[in-house]
């Protein structure tokens, strides 16, 4: 039940009020709101740390809007620039090189160029290892500049020049 008091006084005279029994503070007070404010200190750290990780990652990959490093996403397909390194096996259905330089393939172990059909069967494969050449496949040419054959093998015959060693049996 609520008591309530009226108490007048005159002017002069000092008499003390009754102590409210029923006070709430509303809020956070004390050592909760000293770890509230840590706890969002370090969320803010956590943000701005995400923040250059994420920036240093972009800068360090060369990520922008045409791809990323030597590596750029044109109309045609992907267009590689400079050198790369492949971990895993290359699938491509055309590899060109600058018109002044070369394609250079290399490999610790050997190079393996694969034909397929349509059906994906290998139809031509082409081994380059340390101590061997290997080619699988119906038939073998190696031309000159001029567009003349130097060297052409198949099942029948093996001819060396242009029609001046023939070798067949």
């Amino acid at each position: 039940m609520v008591r309530e008091q009226y108490t007048t006084t005159t002017p002069g005279t000092c008499l003390e009020r009754p102590k409210n029994e029923y006070v709430y503070k509303i809020g956070i007070y004390g050592w909760r709101k000293r770890c509230l404010y840590l706890f969002v200190l370090l969320l803010l750290i956590i943000l701005v740390v995400n923040f250059s990780l994420t920036i240093w990652i972009l800068k360090v990959m060369w990520f922008s809007p045409t791809g990323m490093g030597h590596l750029r996403v044109t109309k045609e397909g992907l267009r590689l620039e400079g050198e790369s390194e492949f971990l895993y096996p290359l699938y491509a259905k055309e590899i060109h090189s600058r018109v002044d330089s070369s394609l250079l393939l290399q490999s610790t172990h050997n190079v393996t160029v694969n034909a397929r059909n349509s059906n994906g069967e290998v139809t031509g494969r082409l081994n380059v290892g340390p101590k061997m050449v290997e080619f699988l496949g119906q038939e073998f040419q190696i031309y000159s500049k001029d567009g003349k054959p130097l060297f052409t093998v198949d099942e029948n015959e093996v001819v060396i020049g242009t029609d001046k060693l023939r070798v067949t049996g």
